[in-house]
């Protein structure tokens, strides 16, 4: 069997139980500094892990490829230049600073509602909260109704999942969901588009099939990616964003209490909870020729994957990298990427889980996990998160 094709969806062996992956960031930091850069035969990639070497393989479009054949076709994540460019400045348009705040009081109506909504003990952040509002949000941004969130949020958590083992079955097993999941996606949009096409309504998806990048308009392909890439980024990363935030509050009492003093300061716990927590902890790329990263060589076609949760604490780059420092300044993260491919959605991320925190906290007087929770690591090599984390509070 070539692992290499797989390399993006085997979990690594250092992180072998679900313990582990719940807090992977103690092996990480000991990974960096035992071998900063490292090449695993097993899932045939290189792996990097300091913050500078990160920095570079995220930086570096020349050196490294973000074309990694992307099983739904051209995108914008899974594309470099000059088709990256034109597809970016293209979409830029919808996440103009403008366009990102014009979407506050809808924020703030949906937060309100989940809310009012809630069990007045508690709730599950990730069920309740932290999933349905950025999949609200995208969905009215495509112009998808709100009754298929349950399915986008199927459909995402399909596309980040991992194998468990590098078995041959573990592997067919998640390729097979993931086609299946893609074919469904493919058929949902294109139906979709038909109907914009038909009837142009002041949505994204009705932007994009009105759009020219050199007097060519976009191709079904090209249009199916970016909506099923928006799709999954834009609310898998946002989700886990929030559900990392809550975890934190709970297991750090003394910021929850902080922050109500002055809820001025939840953009910072935002910042900060992307750098300790971050919502992708690792991120893919593809050598386009042998290039030093540290003192090894990659060769040209290997896949490299940049672990962002140990360059994230790297203390080389960042103070006391193993504390929550609200506040911190500066914070150079890498969670949104870097360079041409950075989160083109990062602002919308960082709104949402700014109203949907700070609403949390003065909603409730106090959050703690639920006594009787048990914590399950989303099934992903990239991906940090947990499937369900119900916490109590009192109102």
């Amino acid at each position: 069997m070539n692992n290499v094709k797989y390399a993006n969806m085997l979990v690594m062996p250092e992180l072998d139980t679900t313990e582990k992956r719940l807090l992977p960031f103690g092996i990480l930091s000991r990974l960096r500094e035992e071998s900063p850069v490292r090449y695993d035969a097993v899932r045939g990639c290189w792996e990097v892990f300091a913050y500078e070497d990160v920095h570079q393989v995220l930086k570096d479009h020349g050196h490294f490829s973000s074309a990694r054949g992307a099983s739904a076709g051209e995108s914008v994540l899974f594309s470099d230049p000059p088709r990256h460019t034109q597809l970016r400045d293209l979409v830029n348009k919808a996440f103009t600073p403008r366009a990102i705040q014009e979407f506050t009081p809808r924020i703030e109506s949906i937060v309100h509602d989940l809310l009012a909504h809630a069990d007045g003990s508690g709730m599950d952040i990730v069920h309740d909260y932290a999933t349905p509002l950025p999949v609200i949000i995208i969905a009215e941004l495509l112009g998808a109704p709100q009754e298929d969130r349950d399915r986008f949020k199927r459909w995402s958590d399909v596309l980040v999942e991992s194998a468990q083992n590098d078995t041959e079955e573990a592997f067919r097993g998640v390729m097979e969901r993931r086609q299946q999941a893609i074919s469904e996606l493919s058929a949902y949009f294109t139906s979709l588009l038909e109907l914009r096409a038909k009837r142009p309504q002041d949505d994204l998806i009705s932007l994009l099939l009105m759009a020219e990048i050199d007097g060519e308009r976009l191709t079904p392909r090209e249009l199916i990616s970016f909506c099923v890439l928006l799709m999954v980024a834009g609310n898998e990363t946002t989700t886990n964003l929030i559900t990392n935030g809550v975890r934190l509050l709970t297991e750090q009492p003394d910021l929850q209490r902080e922050l109500r003093r002055n809820l001025d300061l939840v953009p910072e716990f935002v910042e900060e909870t992307l750098r300790f927590y971050p919502p992708v902890v690792a991120i893919g790329r593809v050598a386009k020729q042998d290039t030093a990263i540290g003192s090894s060589t990659v060769k040209a076609g290997e896949q490299i994957i940049a672990w962002v949760g140990a360059a994230n604490r790297d203390p080389g780059k960042f103070h006391d990298p193993d504390s929550f420092l609200l506040g911190r300044k500066p914070n150079p993260h890498l969670s949104f990427g870097f360079g041409i491919h950075f989160c083109l959605g990062a602002p919308l991320a960082r709104l949402e889980a700014k109203h949907a925190l700070g609403a949390l906290l003065r909603h409730a007087e106090a959050l703690a996990a639920a006594p009787d929770r048990t914590l399950t690591p989303i099934a992903s090599s990239f991906v940090f998160g947990v499937k369900s984390f119900p916490v109590a509070f009192r109102s």
